[in-house]
């Protein structure tokens, strides 16, 4: 599955009509979003089965104050609506993978009794 560019109207729909998506929060003129983007693309590549969008902080602000994007880029991954990891800086291939294969092997009723959903309509502050 390619990657997509994500902005705050689709936000909540792509989270919510996917198990998995990886989030990537960048901007075009940061050096390691930009050295990060062919890692990212690569594992996106590699697990079809699980949604990776981008979401570029300059032109979707609100989003990222949301989440409390405070650094890029920003690795965050939902599952069945709910943030399970998020991580600044550029990680390396190997560790997405680990990532990726951890989030895959949660058992999300214990993940819920300590977490809560991501609702619909946070992404624009009308919660």
């Amino acid at each position: 599955m390619s990657v997509e560019s994500l902005t705050t109207d689709r936000f909540d729909a792509t989270v919510g009509d996917h198990d998995i998506v990886v989030v990537d929060f960048w901007a075009p003129w940061c050096g390691p979003c930009k050295g990060f983007a062919p890692v990212f693309e690569a594992v996106a590549a590699e697990n079809p089965d699980v949604k990776f969008v981008k979401v570029n902080t300059d032109e979707e602000g609100a989003l990222a104050g949301h989440f409390g994007i405070r650094s890029i880029p920003t690795l965050m991954i939902f599952r069945e609506r709910v943030i399970v990891f998020s991580q600044p800086g550029a990680l390396p291939k190997g560790a997405v993978d680990d990532v990726l294969r951890q989030v895959r092997g949660l058992d999300m009723a214990e993940v819920r009794r300590g977490a809560h959903p991501h609702e619909p309509s946070d992404a624009d502050g009308q919660a």
